[in-house]
Formats: structure tokens, C-alpha cells, sequence
């Protein structure tokens, strides 16, 4: 499509200011093609977007889509009665979706680098693009959060034939791409709302990796039974990491200093010592699988071992936010029940007085589905507070709600309330943190807002 496509007409987005439609916009226009976009807030966004010199027009209407547009990219949350995508159409405009643009993109690159899995993909692809940013390999990178090892940006434009990209497997958008080498972190049970079930999720991860040629690679971790089985067959490369089973790449001599963990990197033929600055047991993985994939690379080891050191995580992952009646806050965008899990360890490796965990339940599709995960998943936690579900693209059925789910957790570890609004959040929380707590917003929908609330109100 953009081998063939008309470099003096318009690529037009539907939707700019999302985090990865700015992206592709960013690096298309780097490219050279002419951009404009809309969205229905100005934002940050959209303001460095115009400040690059693409046409920013605030507000969707039919008015937007002019003659010189040659193709109009949207994102799955536009819907068909949008007046600039029912105007495109009338056009005759050719209309496609952001992740098969995405999937163009992937094509005009020797080394496309996919990172895939439920869950880590987004520190993961920034803990790759640190280390080949570090090796002078000048990779071109499309994340899923802002990190500053780019700027503060989602997205970098390099001039090498690297390009790294997070996959996500929702509406199976990463069939659209086509990868030279792919990091499988895990495979669950998550976007049931989309998928039939789990072996419907293996079989699009199995058929995204049979996309890897002979000459790329897989990235696995062994340690997952589902990786396990969507490997199987495939004809790149194939390589292991785990610290539990037999693998190429192993983490050994794990420890942890100051919260953070220290291990060393074990394969075959060599050794590399790690410092992690990003807490939590679960980044051992997704460094080891940073390691494998970029060894096959031949990266220097230096280069990855001051590159692991300096990552401090991508935004809302475990990020430090501030503080509020002496208690660290820090905010996430964990929304299912094993990364939950999995931010409470590495809150808990802080060795914090009392854990409090502020939770907004992201859909009902995925409250209903995993209630059960959810109900066993505070164990850790001091204290939990429940907020309303964040519906995103759906309706309320009045299946599930977040005063059901908070009496499901307190039927297992009693230790959950549910409040209505953000201001009884607050207010409960002045009330009873204290110095020497940890407070985790966590969530995919607004909940990140409390944690610069209380922060704003501390100060």
C-alpha cells in the first residue's frame, strides 16, 4: 500500500492523539509523507504534533476530509456513523484501520522486532529499544506508553532497518504485521469480550509467530506451558528464556537490593551480571527475554548491561507519582489479575508500613470473566479500594459491578471497600495513610488522575 501510495497526497487519522495513532503519524511523516489528523480534544499530543507540522484539526467532521487526502487511517474505537469516516467513504477514499497501517509500516523494514504476550510488552519493547538505542543501532520505535529513553515520546525515527514494535493480540491486530523476530512473554486468558476462549488466544499467537521467517527468531519464556505450545513448529530460531526450566537463557543468582533485583544473565556460552532500577520479580523476565533477543542481534554486552541499569520504566508502569501524608504513591496500568499480582510483590519488595491498592476494574467483559482471578488477587494488599468499572466501549448490563466483586474479595482476604467517586477516595485516604505507606492507583481507565490529585493536595 505505501510502496504504491502518492507521496504529494494526504495520509489523514481519525483519532491523532491516541498514543499509538501519534506514533505511526509521527514516523509516516518522517518518511516524508504529507499527515494531518483529527481528534475531539487538543491535548499535549496533539499540540507536539502540530509543532512537527502536521495539520491538527480539533473536532471530527466531514468538513476534514478534503480532495487532497489519498487514504484515512482510524482506530478500532471510530465508529461506522463517524461524519469523517462516512465522508472518506462517500469520497471513494480508501479506509483502513491503525493496526493494518501499522502492518504497512512493518513492511518497509529489513528488522521489524515484535514484542508480544499478555502482559509486559510495553516495558519490554522500551527495555529492547534502550539497548539498541545504547549499541548505536539507531532503531525507528512504535510503544505503547511515552518512556523517557525516547524523549518522553511513544515513538522514535531512526535511520537503520531496526524497527521495534509492541504487538498487542487484541481483535488479533498484530496479524497485520509482519515481524522478522518476535518475543513471546506469556499467553493468557485476557480480551474475552473478543476471543472464544484460551485456545482461540493460542491460535492467533501461534499463527502471529509462524510470521517470524528462517532467518528471524523467537523469544520465549519456558516457563509458560501456553509459550510452550505456540512454539511449536514454527521455523525461525527458537530460543528459551526462564528461570524455573531448563533454557537457553537463565536468570541465576537472583537478589534483591534495595528493592531492585540483581541476576545473572546465563547461556551456554556466557554470562552477563543485570542491576534492575525497575522493581518487581516479573522485569527479571522481561529483561532475560531483552538479553536473548538482542544477543542474537550481537549486541555488545556493555551496551545491554548500561542500557538494563538506566531503564527506569515507561510511563504508568510503576511509576513514581509523589507523595501524600508521607505514604510514596505510585501508579500502574495493570488490569488483569496476574499483573495486579505482580505489582503488589514489587510494591511489597519496598517493604512499605501498609500497601493500599486503589483499583478501577477496566470493562465489564474482563470483570465478569476473570471475577473469580480478581477476587484472589489482593491477597497482599493491606487495604483495597474498589472504584467504579471503567466501561471504555461498553454498556452496563448489570452482571457484574464493583460492590459485587469488592464483596467476592472480602469473602478471601477481607481486606476491600468499594467507593463511589474519587473524592471518598481521597477523603478515606487522608484520613488513614500514613508516613511510611505505599499508595498503587491501579487500572487502564483514569484512575492515573487520583495519584497527581493527592499528590497536588499534599504539596
Amino acid at each position: 500500500m505505501l510502496n504504491s501510495f502518492d507521496k504529494q497526497l494526504k495520509i489523514h487519522f481519525i483519532g491523532i492523539g491516541g498514543v499509538s495513532m501519534s506514533g505511526i503519524a509521527m514516523i509516516l511523516k518522517h518518511r516524508g509523507y504529507h499527515i494531518s489528523g483529527s481528534d475531539n480534544v487538543e491535548s499535549h499530543t496533539t499540540q507536539r504534533l502540530e509543532d512537527n507540522g502536521i495539520q491538527i484539526m480539533i473536532g471530527q467532521k466531514k468538513e476534514n476530509i478534503s480532495s487532497e487526502i489519498g487514504l484515512v487511517v482510524y482506530t478500532a474505537a471510530i465508529k461506522e456513523d463517524n461524519p469523517e469516516l462516512m465522508e472518506a467513504k462517500n469520497q471513494n477514499i480508501p479506509c483502513v484501520e491503525r493496526s493494518t497501517m501499522l502492518g504497512e509500516l512493518t513492511k518497509q523494514y529489513e528488522n521489524t522486532i515484535a514484542i508480544c504476550g499478555t502482559h509486559g510488552k510495553t516495558t519490554t519493547t522500551s527495555m529492547v529499544s534502550s539497548c539498541f538505542i545504547e549499541a548505536k543501532k539507531d532503531p525507528t520505535v512504535q510503544v505503547g506508553a511515552d518512556f523517557k529513553g525516547l524523549g518522553g515520546l511513544n515513538y522514535r525515527v531512526g535511520s537503520s532497518e531496526h524497527f521495534i514494535i509492541e504487538a498487542c493480540e487484541y481483535v488479533r491486530s498484530f496479524l497485520s504485521f509482519r515481524p522478522k523476530s518476535i518475543i513471546v512473554l506469556n499467553v493468557e486468558e485476557d480480551h474475552l469480550d473478543y476471543y472464544k476462549d484460551i485456545e482461540d488466544i493460542k491460535s492467533a499467537f501461534h499463527e502471529f509467530l509462524s510470521y517470524a521467517p528462517k532467518d528471524g527468531c523467537i523469544v520465549y519464556n519456558h516457563d509458560d506451558a501456553n509459550c510452550q505450545e505456540v512454539v511449536k513448529n514454527q521455523t525461525a530460531h527458537l530460543i528459551s528464556i526462564g528461570l524455573q526450566t531448563e533454557s537457553d537463557w537463565m536468570a541465576k543468582n537472583i537478589s534483591l537490593v534495595d528493592g531492585f533485583y540483581e541476576f545473572d544473565a546465563v547461556s551456554k556460552e556466557e554470562t552477563i551480571s543485570i542491576g534492575l532500577r525497575v522493581p518487581g520479580y516479573h522485569n527479571i523476565y522481561n529483561a532475560l527475554a531483552t538479553i536473548a533477543l538482542c544477543k542474537f542481534y550481537q549486541l555488545d554486552n556493555f551496551a545491554i548491561q548500561n542500557a538494563l541499569h538506566e531503564f527506569t520504566g515507561a510511563s504508568r508502569r510503576f511509576e513514581f507519582v509523589g507523595t501524600f501524608n508521607g505514604a510514596k504513591i505510585f501508579d500502574d496500568y495493570a488490569h488483569h489479575p496476574t499483573e495486579i499480582m505482580a505489582t503488589i510483590h514489587s510494591a511489597k519488595d519496598f517493604h512499605p508500613h501498609k500497601l493500599w491498592v486503589v483499583f478501577e476494574p477496566h470493562t465489564y467483559s474482563r470483570t465478569k470473566t476473570l471475577y473469580h482471578e480478581f477476587s484472589r488477587c489482593f491477597k497482599e494488599a493491606d487495604l483495597v479500594i474498589l472504584t467504579k468499572i471503567y466501561a471504555a466501549r461498553e454498556k452496563d448490563t448489570g452482571e457484574v459491578s464493583s460492590q459485587m466483586l469488592a464483596d467476592s474479595v472480602n469473602e478471601i482476604s477481607h481486606n476491600c471497600l468499594y467507593l463511589d467517586t474519587y473524592p471518598e477516595i481521597e477523603d478515606y485516604l487522608k484520613a488513614h495513610v500514613e508516613e511510611g505507606d505505599i499508595i498503587l492507583t491501579v487500572g487502564a481507565g483514569t484512575i492515573t488522575k487520583l495519584g497527581y490529585t493527592l499528590t497536588k493536595k499534599s504539596s
